[in-house]
């Protein structure tokens, strides 16, 4: 098999085959492979599982530092889009994981489209912060431990039709006064109101 095929091969599996490949399966698959194609798979996959698929039975036990970016959405009104997640039911920022080779800003707004349906530009993001450290600590359902290095961005000028993905139940503006309890970054949201005070 071709290394092309390999790749075509790995992208015609659903997300849930790809991740229940097992860590025998991906070292077959692209020890063959050159850097730039490994590369094409873990795009493919997603960083974080791709990541835990070659650790084998460490996968859930490592805690894997993982960057990615994060947007505070305002609308005219001056209220914040969050998001109430289906892994965790907890209301969250639109944003995810950097993929190798991506730029944060090229991050935020795949992930911004993926999530909320909604067009942004590089001109329209304004760096917040960059949040680090403990703080940015998230444990998954399935038992994954990650600590996050997140590239915070300001985004109020978009376009485009409000619409979510499975990643996420429902999707709403919320005044910053009135925020819900179950928050998944409340650190953001804190940096972002106190810079904005």
């Amino acid at each position: 098999m071709s290394n092309q095929e390999i790749i075509n091969k790995i992208k015609q599996l659903t997300k849930k085959e790809q991740m229940n490949l097992t860590q025998e399966e991906i070292v077959k698959m692209i020890m063959p492979l050159s850097s730039n194609e490994i590369i094409e798979v873990s795009r493919c996959i997603g960083y974080p599982v791709f990541t835990r698929l070659c650790m084998g039975e460490l996968k859930h036990k490592f805690v894997l530092l993982q960057d990615g970016a994060a947007a505070i959405i305002v609308n005219k009104e001056g209220q914040i889009l969050l998001q109430s997640r289906a892994d965790n039911d907890r209301w969250g920022l639109p944003g995810g994981c950097q993929e190798l080779g991506e730029r944060f800003e090229d991050t935020i707004i795949r992930e911004i489209k993926e999530e909320t349906n909604l067009d942004i530009t590089e001109e329209n993001l304004e760096l917040v912060a960059i949040v680090s450290g403990n703080t940015r600590r998230n444990e998954y359902p399935n038992g994954d431990v990650v600590i996050n290095n997140t590239a915070l961005y300001c985004v109020k000028n978009y376009s485009g039709e409000l619409k979510w993905d499975s990643e996420s139940k429902n999707m709403k503006f919320f005044d910053l006064d009135n925020l819900p309890i179950n928050q998944n970054d409340p650190d953001l949201i804190e940096i972002y109101i106190q810079k904005n005070a």
